[in-house]
């Protein structure tokens, strides 16, 4: 391999020769062989967008000269456009801070600058990472990555989804079925019912993300190394924030209090438990759905799902519902994410917190995860769910809860000895209330219907 050697404040070292990166990458890729998990692609991009909106608060304060602000901001577009990807190779299990992603960030900025330029106009430190401090750049990074994948990634698949749970509801107002609770048939309700309890859900989810928003707009931008803004000039952190929205078209800003934003992560914690939230309804969802399409012949069988693919290697014709399962292995990934991410959060000691490459990378993971698992599940299962008129509707006359509707007329005590008659002796409600003496045939029939009691 041929390399060229590079130069820190701790000395030269080797790196390989058609890399952008320098010598603080180059040490901790040997130092930190931990794992396959490398820094997310969201959270790099998020550092084009942070780079340059900082270049650009840098010039508009007089600190950075238009030559090398048009540099950086190149270099940026490049990253943001994913040309460079392949010059970002770091583990998350790195330095806690993420100080050797912000120089990676840092050096592959100024080579791609200094190549695009013909000469040696950026200094990693100096000019790219001008006003700056690992401990805020991180962090204002993370928020930036975490805000836009969720208006970039998690709620279009959201809205696709409650929008095919619309169009379920629509056409099945008028299938009435029995009602389950504690896995026992209850009274009876429309699938329409029960579907638009599934949207609501999610519709509940949303808000709760969108509330969440707020708090990732806040940017620890200009508070540097422990909040103080050393070596940022003044109003640094609102011009920057006002350059990050300008190339996001979100509303971030400056954090009010810099020491809170470098040393605690409770922003994140709250939208990622908004998360774990989605993750719990659509697991919610998705065991509803395999549970009423179960069998064919040996299962409740009320629903018909999709079948994409042979579902046994051994049992012929055996059709599985596998999105619901990917989607519930999702779901439980999330809910651990969940617990890794609130614990993080809680080491924030004294100015900086130290686990924020593990919060970027389980944060980003979830919102990835939910969103394409969420899309997969809607266009491959929840789009071509179908209702088994027949199996509900005789579900419904043969479930002894539709007894409830008899209550008003003979209480619930004789309703009760009607059911466990039925059930015990294997014979209809109807058969059960005659034989007690509690209805004539032709009462019970004017009494009894069951698609009335939506």
């Amino acid at each position: 391999m041929n390399t060229r050697m590079e130069h820190d404040t701790m000395g030269e070292i080797a790196v390989p020769a058609d890399k952008l990166w320098g010598a603080q990458t180059q040490r901790s890729l040997e130092n930190f062989p931990i794992g396959e998990e490398k820094m997310p692609g969201d959270l790099l991009r998020a550092f084009g967008v942070l780079k340059e909106a900082c270049a650009a608060a840098n010039h508009r304060l007089g600190k950075l000269d238009q030559q090398r602000c048009q540099l950086i901001q190149d270099a940026c577009l490049a990253i943001r456009a994913g040309q460079l990807a392949g010059h970002f190779p770091l583990a998350v299990w790195q330095t806690g801070s993420g100080t050797q992603t912000n120089m990676n960030c840092n050096e592959v900025i100024a080579h791609y600058g200094n190549q695009q330029a013909g000469t040696d106009l950026l200094h990693p430190n100096d000019h790219v990472n001008m006003s700056q401090s690992s401990n805020d750049t991180f962090p204002s990074a993370l928020h930036i990555a975490a805000a836009s994948a969720l208006h970039e990634r998690l709620f279009p698949a959201l809205e696709e989804m409650i929008l095919c749970l619309q169009a379920l509801e629509k056409a099945n107002k008028d299938v009435v079925k029995t009602g389950r609770t504690h896995l026992q048939d209850a009274v009876p309700l429309t699938f329409a019912q029960e579907i638009s309890g599934w949207r609501s859900m999610l519709e509940h989810s949303r808000e709760m993300l969108t509330l969440s928003l707020n708090g990732l707009y806040e940017l620890a931008l200009g508070g540097t190394a422990v909040g103080t803004g050393l070596n940022a000039p003044k109003g640094f952190d609102k011009a920057a924030a006002e350059e990050v929205s300008k190339l996001t078209g979100l509303p971030f800003r400056a954090a009010g209090n810099k020491f809170h934003a470098l040393a605690a992560k409770d922003a994140l914690v709250f939208s990622h438990g908004a998360l774990k939230a989605l993750a719990a309804d659509l697991m919610k969802i998705a065991n509803d759905v395999r549970w009423l399409a179960s069998g064919p012949r040996c299962g409740l069988g009320e629903i018909f799902i999709p079948e994409n693919e042979p579902g046994s290697s051994i049992m012929p014709g055996k059709v599985n519902p596998t999105q619901c399962e990917a989607l519930t292995m999702v779901a439980v990934q999330v809910m651990g994410n969940d617990t890794a991410v609130g614990f993080a959060a809680s080491q924030g000691n004294f100015e900086l917190n130290v686990y924020m490459p593990l919060l970027a990378y389980n944060y980003l993971q979830s919102v990835r995860l939910l969103a394409d698992a969420m899309n997969s599940f809607t266009q491959r299962c929840l789009a071509g769910v179908k209702p088994n008129r027949e199996k509900m509707a005789e579900n419904l006359h043969r479930s002894l809860m539709t007894v409830t509707a008899l209550t008003p007329i003979v209480g619930y005590e004789n309703g009760a000895k009607i059911a466990k008659k039925a059930h015990q002796e294997n014979i209809s409600l109807k058969e059960a209330a005659v034989s007690l003496g509690l209805f004539t045939p032709e009462d019970f029939d004017a009494a009894f219907h069951p698609e009335e009691m939506i």
